[in-house]
């Protein structure tokens, strides 16, 4: 069987599927969606989720953590956290400034995470879950010296 582990950018995830999707599927088990991605010749190793912590933001924070409660009770997934870190936002028109927090690290600890899973042969096959290309040139490295993966 060839061997398959899945990483996935949380935060895109998220907002992809709000986005396309409003509210419909953000209960997603996303070790299931992996697991529907493979192929019967395939074996899933293991699901890798992404994600930073919401901070300052009751509510969302709130959402979030049952959220990934859930995830945490019912999967077998291995989550690894960058960071909330505050932003704000400067209108240059009007001189208003207001709060864009961003999420840090992730696309980071997705690269290093694969590299290293691929360089000490965790896997066959990696399926990546994301919208982000800055993920390109990782995935390009691997292939290039490690053209079996």
């Amino acid at each position: 069987m060839e061997r398959v582990m899945a990483y996935i950018d949380g935060f895109n995830l998220y907002f992809g599927i709000k986005a396309q999707f409003n509210n419909k599927y953000l209960w997603l088990n996303i070790e299931g969606l992996s697991q529907s991605l493979i192929k019967p010749t395939q074996s899933l190793i293991s699901t890798k989720y992404f994600t930073s912590r919401v901070t300052n933001q009751p509510a969302k924070e709130k959402r979030q953590n049952t959220y990934l409660d859930a995830l945490k009770e019912s999967t077998n997934c291995q989550f690894f956290y960058g960071r909330y870190q505050p932003n704000v936002i400067n209108c240059k028109n009007c001189g208003c400034n207001w709060p864009s927090p961003k999420e840090k690290m992730t696309d980071v600890n997705i690269a290093t995470q694969l590299i290293v899973d691929a360089f000490t042969d965790q896997f066959d096959t990696a399926i990546i879950i994301s919208g982000d290309s800055d993920l390109v040139p990782p995935v390009q490295s691997i292939k290039l010296h490690l053209p079996n993966k």
